[in-house]
């Protein structure tokens, strides 16, 4: 990389750290390609970017972001993922982590706050965002279905009384009448 291509690089990371809201750091030493392939392609999924990123230019593009605390951990041969839902990419990465001794996650930083290996894993365990989401839906639309269900109630009530009124007149009974009859 000539220095053109390195400022170009430390502003495009610099605009990514702008527009997202949680980056994490993992050391990658040892992994095969084939790895690497399979995590860029869970992270995608996620809606994720994965990036093996030099120290210093992602250094460079760290200061004067809300993520410059994560900077002391780019020592070594390390990667970036970075997400707007921080859920995703926490949880990618800690079950890939699970089947990887070799891909070691190193902390975070969602936000101003930085985060360390056990502060990304208890964030891998929250819901995802579309969960979060669909489960206020759910409390939102709770109270709606029992104000209608308590509007039915009466003329449910209603209907089976005139029902049970209507079998006992129109119904003969356990049978014992004509007995009694012959």
């Amino acid at each position: 990389m000539d220095r053109t291509e390195k400022r170009e690089f430390v502003a495009s990371l610099g605009s990514v750290f702008a527009d997202t809201s949680f980056v994490l750091v993992a050391q990658n030493n040892g992994l095969t390609v084939a790895a690497v392939d399979d995590l860029r392609r869970r992270m995608r999924a996620a809606g994720a970017t994965y990036k093996v990123t030099k120290n210093r230019l992602a250094t460079l593009a760290l200061d004067g972001t809300r993520f410059q605390g994560i900077s002391p951990l780019l020592k070594g041969p390390t990667a970036l993922a970075w997400s707007k839902d921080p859920v995703a990419v926490a949880k990618t990465a800690v079950e890939f982590a699970k089947g990887n001794d070799k891909f070691v996650i190193l902390g975070g930083a969602l936000g101003a706050q930085s985060l360390d290996v056990n502060g990304v894993k208890a964030l891998s365990e929250l819901p995802s965002l579309e969960t979060l989401r669909a489960q206020l839906l759910g409390l939102i639309q709770t109270p709606a279905t029992r104000i209608a269900g308590v509007l039915q109630a009466p003329a449910g009530q209603l209907a089976r009384v005139f029902k049970a009124y209507s079998d006992k007149d129109g119904a003969p009974s356990d049978g014992n009448e004509g007995a009694e009859a012959a």
